[in-house]
């Protein structure tokens, strides 16, 4: 039988895995760990972690595809405000993780495809 802190241990770091990998999203590779993880977990807020950080993820995608032209004229400084904006989300949601682990994240401002 395995004990609370095991569970909730394993739920900090799976739902951190799905938000984590947001900092690999150069890569396709980065979007498969939250769908490994929503389709093989067996906890609830795992699985609304893996979900949301797979929405998290068309956002950056589709915000990188109209801020990267937005660069050129605006000398790299909306590239570089998302960056830092996607990043910061990104480790304000592995926070949330670790610090309430039985409740999901929810990021503010993205849309929500699944």
């Amino acid at each position: 039988m395995h004990s609370t802190t095991d569970n909730t241990d394993k739920r900090k770091l799976l739902s951190a895995l799905c938000h984590g990998s947001i900092f690999l999203s150069a890569t396709v590779v980065s979007i498969l760990v939250p769908i490994a993880i929503w389709f093989v977990a067996e906890d609830a807020v795992v699985k609304a972690n893996a979900k949301e950080a797979l929405n998290f993820h068309f956002n950056v995608w589709l915000y990188g595809l109209l801020l990267v032209p937005l660069s050129f004229i605006t000398f790299g400084l909306a590239g570089g405000i998302w960056w830092l904006v996607h990043w910061g989300l990104t480790i304000w949601a592995i926070f949330q993780c670790l610090s309430i682990p039985d409740q999901a994240v929810r990021y503010p401002f993205i849309f929500r495809l699944l």
